[in-house]
């Protein structure tokens, strides 16, 4: 059973000796690629046969799933749709508030007096009432009297001072009157409140007065409650009546009164320029 059989040493070792030629041919010159791709073409159907069943498995899940799972998927996919749009929508809210905070900032820079950055809670919806409610209040510093703005010019002022929040009358509304100048010519007046957001009246102005539309109106600084040279609005309109000795003139604000959203409160302090800044008619008030 075990017998040493000579000849088929013999042949084993020149088979072996034929495969180590052949090898090495082919490593050199490569004389078998040709045989090779015979070979490879030769045992691709048997390739493909040994993945038939997986190919098959997989074309069947692909392509005959029940309409109860692609519903489920269409639907998921729909709600992940509506969530990824209501995110993009609070990105673009908080890109454009970015923007206005930034204006706010780059105002505040350009003011020698302190500021301080309020949000505006509620707005009065009576067409006569121009008021607006902010999240600051005396514990924060803010007392009646205190000039707002926003990254335009002039808003108005607070009127009353809570704990913890405050009321600001617009320049618009009806009762309210401002100390104005004409940039250009330095005519003085009022700029009183119309009850319209787009609107300001300018009384007492003689017919006379050079007066032009696109003039610049800003805080004359008179009665010591608003700094001088802050912005408040442009003429807009200029008539003159031959049978009344002053003219009507209307201006436009130059603050976005109907799309407020953070205002900045001046905190006035004593300069050169403005010797009645000191007397804050309120000052008593803070806690």
């Amino acid at each position: 059973m075990f017998a040493v059989n000579p000849s088929a040493i013999l042949r084993l070792g020149l088979w072996m000796a034929l495969s180590i030629v052949t090898m090495t041919v082919d490593h050199r010159y490569h004389y078998l690629d040709g045989v090779r791709d015979v070979l490879a073409t030769a045992f691709y159907p048997l390739h493909y046969l040994v993945r038939l069943p997986t190919d098959t498995r997989n074309w069947l899940t692909e392509n005959l799933a029940t309409r109860g799972a692609l519903l489920e998927e269409n639907a998921r996919l729909r709600e992940k749709q509506i969530f990824l749009n209501a995110q993009l929508q609070k990105l673009t809210t908080l890109e454009a508030e970015n923007r206005r905070l930034r204006s706010l900032l780059e105002s505040a820079v350009n003011t020698p007096e302190r500021v301080l950055i309020a949000e505006m809670l509620a707005v009065d919806f009576d067409p006569y009432r121009h008021y607006i409610l902010l999240n600051r209040g005396r514990r924060h510093g803010v007392y009646v009297g205190q000039p707002a703005l926003d990254q335009h010019g002039i808003i108005g002022q607070i009127v009353r001072a809570d704990p913890f929040t405050s009321t600001a009358i617009l320049i618009t509304d009806s009762n309210h009157a401002l100390p104005i100048q004409i940039n250009r010519t330095g005519v003085r007046t009022l700029a009183l409140g119309t009850g319209n957001f787009q609107e300001l009246e300018l009384p007492h102005i003689p017919n006379n007065e050079d007066v032009k539309v696109g003039d610049l109106l800003v805080t004359s600084g008179l009665g010591g409650r608003f700094p001088r040279g802050y912005p408040v609005g442009t003429v807009t309109r200029v008539e003159f009546d031959p049978g009344s000795p002053f003219a009507r003139i209307i201006a436009k604000p130059v603050a976005q009164l109907d799309r407020i959203r953070e205002v900045m409160l001046l905190e006035q302090g004593a300069t050169e320029s403005e010797p009645a800044a000191p007397a804050a008619p309120a000052a008593p008030q803070q806690p």
